[in-house]
């Protein structure tokens, strides 16, 4: 793979010497500048142990990813792709007789997605939390094509705690006067989930933080259509009274 295809979609904090492991669209591996190759055999532990933690028991991982066979035969399978990580140059796992961990001072991108996120929600964004994010949505499906029960937990939670952050996102920048990148980052979650109310009334706010009231009832016409059809409800009423106020608000101008 060419690394210009493979730019991370969160910035990664730059540290020195620190590798970096890559779970959206990955997993990959960065360290000093280069990709390192992670060998087939060994991906699934080391993806496993960054998403349980950091630290997980050798017993629990083992049974896990190779849960046919012998508890021995498991352990075997582990080794194996511990002794492969290293012979990769891949040295991102420590462990002891009881654990695997990962070593200290190792970026895991996801983690950094999800500090972003968190606080955009808590509503204590810094400056560049507000641009942070880059619009390649693709990539930031986690460990795509793996379908593993403790895969599809993580990525849910990650599509959750994502739309969250573009709906908080969206209204930060609406509020520093930041109009189209507020309504791209409301798109980018109503695109992901059109039947969202939440991620649709950030759009609808930011298209009336701007002055598009025309804007805001076409797009509130086109998710009641989707509702009606869908689900055979209309909006709820915190939307709908959003509308209200709007179009009174401008009836009110209109006449004065």
């Amino acid at each position: 793979m060419n690394p210009q295809f493979l730019e991370s979609p969160v910035r990664i904090p730059r540290q020195m010497d620190a590798p970096v492991l890559h779970l959206l669209g990955g997993p990959r591996v960065v360290h000093l500048g280069r990709w390192l190759d992670v060998p087939e055999g060994s991906k699934r532990l080391l993806a496993f142990v960054a998403l349980n933690g950091g630290r997980v028991e050798r017993r629990h991982a083992a049974g896990t990813l190779w849960p046919a066979g012998e508890d021995q035969r498991a352990a075997g399978n582990l080794r194996s792709a511990l002794w492969r990580l290293k012979a990769a140059g891949i040295d991102l796992l420590d462990s002891d007789k009881c654990s695997l961990w990962v070593r200290e001072h190792t970026v895991i991108d996801l983690y950094v997605l999800y500090g972003w996120a968190g606080r955009l929600i808590a509503g204590t964004p810094t400056s560049e939390d507000l641009s942070a994010l880059k619009w390649r949505t693709d990539a930031l499906d986690l460990l795509p094509g793996w379908y593993d029960d403790w895969v599809l937990l993580e990525r849910e939670r990650v599509r959750q705690r994502l739309l969250h952050a573009l709906e908080a996102l969206s209204r930060e920048l609406a509020r520093a006067g930041r109009h189209a990148e507020a309504v791209e980052s409301a798109l980018v979650a109503v695109a992901a989930e059109p039947l969202r109310e939440s991620a649709q009334r950030a759009l609808i706010e930011a298209h009336l933080a701007e002055g598009n009231l025309v804007e805001a009832m076409r797009t509130y016409a086109a998710y009641r259509g989707l509702t009606r059809r869908e689900l055979g409800v209309g909006p709820g009423m915190e939307l709908s009274a959003l509308m209200d106020r709007a179009c009174k608000s401008l009836t009110y101008s209109s006449s004065s």
